[in-house]
């Protein structure tokens, strides 16, 4: 990082009476710069201070993309603590990237502009299947499931709260979902609710709004859509933030478990670097003493998480599984002008799939420190 420059205001010594001794002009200069060094260390971020940073040597910054759960605002403010502690830790600036929706996030990684995310399943599977990132670790929450579920929200108040008066008639019902790229607010349901019941996402409701996990809930506690998915992790977070909404929705479906999100980072980052982001992710909030206490803090406030587990590329395979079958089913559900041509599509998505379950397994292989 190219170091700051700074001016200094030289006026004053410049149109200083002649006959002034250049040793009062020293010292007032010598005074002014001793000020202006004790303002640069006062206002410094807390990535100057960090241990380990040799003197004199140029960070680096890490950019932190955070998937988008709650609002840009809200995500950046819940991971800030976590980001200068490990800023701290690598002894390098930390900056965040917290957008408004997933597509933002996917572009700032194709574009290079994002070393490190926290990514849910489609997304991680994306970014290490392009080869641009790998896994580094994987959350972990206080229940001790390997993942979370899916879920379909609805008002407790009739006409629109019950399953069977959803399959009944979705065409009548005004849906609020995630975006294409969310597991548990498109991918899941599609797969395991959607699709097996015939019903078209995307055409065959009434009406359709597409937000983050709290919008889409929001809209239906107050009657703007009449069923959001939504997913287990996040409206019990929702809860504690909006009673008075979350006392108006049930759950009316329940997918399978969903396995957790991951922690990833740019292949082209010193293999260095990949471990002591682990090492501080894996012993981050564990432990006795105040400062992991406080750690613990700091995760339950981060969408109650209570830590992070090691993990490799091969975490995802469950999230390629669920991209196949969707893809799959797509297939087998679409039209076609012959099936010929459903055929070909259906071998290109198992060649694809095989060709990822190849990739992420032999990347956890050659990744030995993941589990460590």
């Amino acid at each position: 990082m190219p170091a700051a420059r700074h001016s200094f205001p030289l006026s004053a010594a410049a149109s200083a009476p002649q006959g002034a001794t250049s040793r009062g002009c020293g010292t007032a200069l010598r005074a002014a710069l001793a000020i202006w060094v004790l303002l640069l260390l006062l206002l410094a971020p807390p990535w100057a201070h960090a241990q380990g940073a040799a003197p004199g040597t140029p960070s680096t910054m890490v950019r932190f993309g955070i998937l988008p759960l709650g609002g840009a605002f809200e995500s950046r403010n819940d991971w800030e603590p976590v980001l200068d502690d490990l800023a701290r830790a690598i002894g390098r600036p930390v900056s965040m990237l917290s957008v408004n929706s997933y597509e933002a996030l996917e572009q700032a990684i194709q574009r290079n502009e994002v070393d490190m995310a926290f990514l849910s399943g489609r997304m991680a599977l994306d970014a290490v299947s392009q080869r641009r990132m790998r896994v580094l670790a994987q959350v972990t929450r206080h229940d001790g499931l390997p993942g979370y579920r899916a879920l379909l929200l609805t008002r407790k108040a009739p006409p629109f709260n019950t399953l069977a008066s959803l399959l009944a008639d979705p065409g009548a019902w005004r849906l609020a979902r995630g975006e294409r790229g969310s597991m548990s607010g498109f991918v899941v349901p599609q797969l395991q609710f959607f699709m097996p019941h015939h019903i078209a996402i995307e055409t065959r409701f009434r009406s359709e709004l597409v937000g983050t996990h709290q919008f889409n809930a929001l809209a239906v506690a107050n009657g703007e859509a009449d069923v959001a998915t939504h997913n287990t992790a996040d409206f019990a977070r929702f809860t504690l933030q909006f009673p008075m909404e979350a006392q108006r929705l049930h759950a009316i479906w329940t997918s399978e478990l969903i396995p957790h999100a991951q922690i990833v980072a740019r292949r082209d980052h010193a293999p260095a670097l990949h471990a002591q982001v682990r090492s501080f992710l894996l012993a981050y909030g564990r432990g006795p003493g105040l400062q992991r206490s406080a750690e613990r803090a700091r995760l339950k406030k981060l969408h109650d998480l209570a830590g992070f587990v090691a993990a490799d590329d091969s975490s995802l395979l469950p999230a390629a599984r669920l991209d196949y079958l969707l893809a799959r089913q797509g297939a087998l559900a679409g039209q076609w002008v012959n099936e010929a041509a459903r055929q070909a599509r259906l071998q290109r998505i198992e060649a694809a799939y095989a060709a990822q379950v190849q990739t992420l397994s032999s990347d956890a292989e050659g990744d030995g420190s993941a589990r460590r």
